[in-house]
């Protein structure tokens, strides 16, 4: 059987808060609405669940109290989902690449946060204390 299509962010986000853990559609609603800053309705999570169980890539777990339905990825959907990443790989990293920058002292990728200090007037860049540490040791020798 032929992979189905994302063509959304609702379908994307869900699958990616799928492949993290199970969770019951409300859940995946909620948390899409969160990550993409608008409302998500019933109408576009469920039928895509439902959509993902023919395909084979989710199950539920039982039945549980007032009908819900927790949802989780078969082996199958973890394939799928890492089809996806292959797939789109590629354009998020275009996408957050310029958002990254570089530890002056063990050169690891920053995406958020870090740790930034004034060494002999110049502003660095630093993934945690203890690499800027670690550079001014070094500097100093």
């Amino acid at each position: 059987m032929a992979d189905m299509e994302i063509k959304n962010m609702v379908k994307l986000f869900t699958v990616l808060l799928l492949s993290e853990k199970e969770q019951y559609g409300y859940e995946i609603m909620k948390e899409v609405e969160k990550k993409t800053g608008k409302k998500v309705s019933p109408g576009q999570v469920y039928p895509f669940l439902k959509q993902l169980k023919k395909y084979g890539y989710v199950e539920t777990m039982g039945r549980a109290e007032r009908d819900k339905q927790a949802y989780h990825l078969t082996s199958e959907g973890r394939k799928f989902v890492a089809r996806l990443s292959d797939k789109f790989g590629d354009m998020f990293e275009i996408a957050i690449k310029p958002r990254l920058t570089v530890c002056a002292h063990c050169n690891c990728e920053i995406y958020k946060g870090g740790y930034k200090e004034r060494i002999n007037g110049r502003l660095m860049s630093f993934c945690c204390n203890n690499c800027a540490r670690g550079y001014r040791e070094l500097k100093t020798r």
